[in-house]
């Protein structure tokens, strides 16, 4: 689906802008064939709201920040990651805090948010 899917990653703010993935982050993915290498991060910006079809949060936080920042006709594009998992968690935690294994545990999340995404994209 890479001709019809345009995939972009941005924080809601810009702590680390222009910085590389979290080097745990970055091993985590290396163990799943995932290269973060050419990742740096970036802040929303407006036009993303434009841009984009879908706008995902992680979190209860961020979803929030992203519908403060966006115009009201952008909000119906704003929505959690893991509503699109079968998972009974609403919230990819960070794991910045914590171990490898926070890690992990986000990468299987995302893996299964991802999944159902790409089932919602297919059907439509």
């Amino acid at each position: 689906m890479s001709d019809r899917v345009d995939i972009d990653s941005a924080g809601t703010h810009a702590y680390h802008t222009n910085e590389p993935a979290d080097r745990r982050a970055q091993a985590a993915a290396e163990r799943r064939g995932y290269s973060m290498a050419e990742i740096r991060a970036r802040r929303v910006e407006a036009e993303d709201f434009e841009r984009f079809d879908y706008i995902i949060a992680m979190d209860q936080d961020n979803l929030a920040t992203l519908v403060d920042q966006a115009d009201a006709e952008h909000h119906d594009k704003i929505s959690l990651f893991l509503e699109h998992s079968t998972v009974q968690e609403t919230e990819v935690p960070d794991p910045y805090y914590g171990g490898a294994a926070g890690f992990e545990r986000v990468l299987d999340l995302v893996e299964e948010a991802s999944r159902g995404l790409l089932e919602t994209l297919r059907n439509s």
